[in-house]
């Protein structure tokens, strides 16, 4: 029996591994993974800080009725905190600057007139403690800002510019090489002849794995046993994870498999009872080295790429794991094969707030320039033949 995409799920999972962490400049460590906690090195803010450009006063003059105000000084964002003496006096004050302590409350300058050095109010509507944020009101000297295990987004970045954490402690990823075969491939520039194609496979996987954090090298293989076996076997002494793209077939030139063999690279399960990707190939040398081999067909590969490989890369840094996305199927559909099928969808979000998935066919898994047109598969489950509009189903969205 085939391997059903759950099991194929699960026993790539069992091979997580450790690639330890490295320091980096924080600027640099945009798209990987936290390794550390930030934590803050003061509260948060520093400071009672105020938030609206205009006066400061202390509230005690609105209880007795007081309504002009002397201008004793004006005080910019880090400047050092002015002082009023009496109650009649205020500080001209800008956003972000520290509340001096003789003052507790920010009228702003909408709410004020200011002439010949007096500011005189507006309004009554006037409330203790306005336009301030309060030392500490976000977070206090020494709590936990961001955890190991957190994507490292430009909102990680700002926080550990705000603590001053000019490095950070990061998960090292795998060193990955994306392997494509075949004398029918050419290069991009390269004009093909009748019978060939170019190259696009390992170019959309390098893209998608740049994109995660991953700077994968390429090489292609000719249709040679012993070239294969040796390039295969370079790979296996320089890399972690060994990404392949087509070869792994029944066909008479297709001799990976047998190169994977001779190299002591175990067979962990061929074949998933899927379409597109039924032929993915999935093993791992006894020094712990994985090898994914997909299926040549470019949907296919697309496809095998963020179900399998992306989701062990997430599993094996340590991220969170993503709740599953659903939407609702856009129009009737039926599947025949007893496979898990996944269906091309274009994704959007009706007038009543539901995501909806509209099937886009395509010519099957070799209908690479299709993939523009889509965003997500839709999961058809392989128990089933028929669904129907209005069923809501799991989504593997993709880059």
């Amino acid at each position: 029996m085939m391997t059903t995409v759950q099991e194929a799920e699960k026993l790539i999972l069992a091979q997580l591994r450790d690639y330890s962490t490295e320091n980096m400049g924080f600027e640099q460590a945009l798209g990987r993974v936290l390794a550390e906690p930030i934590k803050a090195d003061r509260d948060l803010p520093p400071f009672n800080r105020v938030t609206m450009d205009g006066i400061a006063i202390n509230y005690a003059a609105i209880e007795k009725g007081i309504s002009t105000f002397k201008i004793k000084a004006t005080q910019a964002a880090g400047d050092e905190p002015a002082a009023i003496e009496e109650l009649d006096e205020c500080i001209e004050i800008m956003t972000g600057a520290v509340m001096p302590a003789s003052v507790n409350t920010v009228i702003r300058y909408e709410d004020v007139e200011i002439r010949a050095g007096l500011a005189s109010l507006h309004t009554r509507d006037i409330k203790p403690g306005q336009n301030l944020h309060l030392q500490g009101a976000d977070k206090k000297d020494g709590d936990t800002l961001a955890l190991p295990g957190q994507l490292i987004t430009p909102a990680i970045i700002s926080l550990a510019a705000s603590v001053g954490k000019a490095h950070l402690l990061v998960k090292n990823v795998p060193r990955v090489v994306i392997i494509s075969s075949g004398d029918e491939l050419v290069d991009v520039h390269q004009t093909p002849s009748p019978y060939q194609i170019r190259k696009s496979n390992s170019y959309t996987v390098k893209a998608v794995l740049r994109l995660h954090g991953l700077k994968p090298d390429i090489i292609h293989i000719p249709d040679d046993p012993e070239v294969t076996r040796q390039q295969i076997q370079q790979c296996l002494q320089n890399y972690d994870v060994l990404l392949l793209s087509g070869g792994i077939s029944m066909g008479k030139f297709d001799y990976i498999p047998q190169a994977l063999e001779d190299l002591q690279v175990k067979k962990v399960f061929h074949k998933v009872a899927q379409r597109p990707g039924k032929p993915f190939w999935f093993g791992r040398h006894q020094s712990g080295i994985l090898v994914f081999a997909f299926p040549g067909n470019p949907v296919a590969t697309f496809m095998c790429l963020h179900k399998y490989f992306l989701t062990w890369l997430s599993a094996t840094l340590g991220l969170a794991e993503q709740a599953p996305l659903y939407a609702v199927l856009d129009s009737d559909f039926s599947f025949q094969p007893p496979l898990q099928y996944f269906l091309q969808v274009k994704l959007q979000s009706n007038a009543q707030g539901l995501l909806m998935a509209k099937p886009i066919e395509g010519n099957g898994s070799g209908d690479f320039a299709n993939l523009a047109d889509t965003d997500a598969f839709l999961e058809l489950p392989l128990e089933r033949n028929d669904f129907r509009k209005g069923e809501v189903l799991r989504v593997l969205r993709f880059d």
